[in-house]
């Protein structure tokens, strides 16, 4: 089973991070999930959940029992995509611990500089949850990364008339609903974090249909 570490990026515990990362403990389990680079700030404003993870002050390089050859960063710069195989390669994957960013500013550069193997996990940007779980799927599950079923920009509704567009790439789930009428129908979804709708709604100050 391989380890994931986070290495937190931003300055503080945003709720998003908050929901990212107890999305991720969901995922791959408590045992196997660590995050560093945690400022005495972070650590107090944790949630108890997250904390059931390996909560570190130190760095990823400074971590115990932590050898940098068994280290794999998830890098969009990398030139070598994941491959189940690296399962086998790498105890540890590493992922920088921020929000996502529209164009992307490339903060994971911070982490690059520390000379770590790296592999990619395609052209598209991914949320950090969705590329651990993407990562769990590829070197856990040796699922292939052009296998794994993807959605992009899924665009999220509030309303009949309102809604966001999500610039990321998510792990797609199918679902089947009932229409009004009483016809079934297949619909693909993304998987996020429970909660992250409430907390769309509340930042875009709108209010879900259901």
């Amino acid at each position: 089973m391989a380890k994931f570490v986070v290495d937190h990026m931003e300055d503080g515990m945003h709720e998003w991070c908050v929901l990212e990362y107890k999305h991720m403990i969901s995922v791959v389990g408590k045992e196997n999930m660590h995050f560093s680079s945690l400022s005495d700030a972070c650590l107090a404003s944790m949630p108890e959940e997250l904390k059931e993870a390996y909560c570190h002050k130190e760095n990823v390089l400074n971590l115990p029992g932590v050898d940098p050859k068994d280290v794999c960063l998830l890098d969009p710069s990398a030139t070598e995509p994941l491959k189940p195989e690296d399962g086998d390669t790498f105890k540890y994957f590493l992922f920088g611990g921020i929000l996502g960013d529209d164009p992307p500013r490339d903060r994971t550069k911070e982490l690059r500089k520390l000379g770590f193997a790296n592999r990619h996990l395609g052209p598209v940007q991914m949320s950090t949850d969705t590329a651990v779980n993407v990562t769990k799927h590829v070197v856990d599950n040796k699922v292939p990364l052009d296998q794994v079923p993807y959605i992009d920009g899924p665009e999220v509704f509030f309303s009949k008339h309102e809604s966001v567009n999500m610039p990321f790439r998510y792990i797609a789930e199918t679902k089947e609903i009932i229409t009004k009428s009483g016809e079934k129908k297949s619909i693909r979804k993304p998987i996020m974090p429970p909660g992250m709708l409430e907390l769309l709604k509340k930042d875009s100050e709108q209010s879900l249909d259901f």
